[in-house]
């Protein structure tokens, strides 16, 4: 092989591991309400692609408010190189969208979601609309947000719940750059009844098998959710519920060696708290890179720092994989 045929061969690969590197993608969602910007710089946006800020939503007339701090975190993010997208909606019930999305107010209100993106030098829209918030609307939401956000070059992506996968047209998927697959919150404290781990690794494997398989969304658009939190069974040992959910940063605090596992008991009361541990987070990374395009976290500030980081697992299991 001539120098030139190497130079060529070695040009090829090295494109290729950066394309290939570029598009794994590390989906961090960071809490829109409190001092965002302090929130922010406990992050190490080094080992973030994309950051979602959670949730932006407008009010029940369709206009949004000013957010000045959102300027200081774009600058800070795309210093880093990541990518900084609003997202809207939430878990808890939005009744009032079922208005704004309906053909009477959509357009307006798709018109001030864009204006909001060019405000704020924003880099796309995350949907995170749920449960009975996606009905008729959703599919004619999403087409029209699409046109105006790729003339721009902008993402629409969207956080997906196992549970209403049913509802999300073809037509709708095929709306998003990527979906984030909510692999999570298969049972939780609406459900003492069901005490179990709430995001096992089959629960990851299910949700990749039907997007991929039965929906036939591409590798590369499947973004696999990991939670940085647990939820707690039983008789637990503080009043008011204080531990039907905790962050993993409070779990490895409060019970030494609990980031090696995926549970701890209470003791002497029978309570129990599930979440992933390390050796999980590690695992379904590893599975996210064979089978999809990314993972996403929920929620950045649940993480715990050092040697004991989730975020840091996801990195280094992400660089050992290349």
């Amino acid at each position: 092989m001539s120098i030139l045929q190497r130079i060529s061969v070695f040009l090829i690969t090295l494109i290729f591991t950066t394309h290939v590197k570029a598009q794994f993608k590390v989906v961090g969602y960071i809490r829109a309400g409190g001092d965002i910007v302090s929130d922010l710089q406990k992050v190490d946006l080094g080992k973030v692609t994309h950051l979602n800020i959670a949730f932006i939503n407008p009010d029940t007339s369709g206009y949004f408010r000013a957010f000045p701090a959102l300027d200081t975190v774009v600058s800070i993010a795309h210093a880093r190189k990541v990518k900084v997208l609003m997202s809207c909606g939430g878990g808890s019930r939005h009744v009032y969208y079922a208005r704004l999305l309906s053909d009477g107010w959509r357009p307006a209100v798709v018109d001030r979601f864009i204006a909001f993106v060019d405000r704020y030098q924003l880099d796309g829209i995350d949907v995170d609309i749920e449960g009975d918030d996606i009905d008729s609307n959703y599919e004619n939401f999403v087409v029209a947000l699409k046109t105006p956000l790729q003339s721009r070059g902008k993402l629409l992506t969207a956080a997906l719940a196992y549970y209403t996968r049913n509802r999300i047209s073809d037509k709708a998927l095929q709306q998003f750059d990527f979906i984030n697959m909510m692999a999570y919150d298969k049972t939780g404290p609406w459900r003492l009844t069901d005490p179990a781990q709430h995001a096992p690794m089959s629960y990851a494997v299910d949700h990749l098998d039907y997007w991929s398989h039965e929906r036939k969304v591409p590798k590369e658009e499947l973004v696999l959710g990991l939670p940085f939190y647990g939820y707690g069974f039983g008789p637990l040992p503080d009043t008011n519920g204080i531990f039907r959910s905790m962050s993993y940063k409070d779990i490895i605090a409060r019970f030494p060696g609990a980031e090696k596992q995926d549970e701890v008991q209470f003791p002497g009361n029978g309570g129990t708290l599930y979440y992933n541990g390390v050796p999980t987070i590690r695992d379904k990374t590893a599975l996210a890179l064979q089978r999809g395009g990314g993972v996403m976290i929920w929620h950045l500030l649940g993480d715990s720092s050092g040697t004991h980081s989730l975020l840091n697992v996801i990195h280094e299991t992400v660089e050992k994989n290349k």
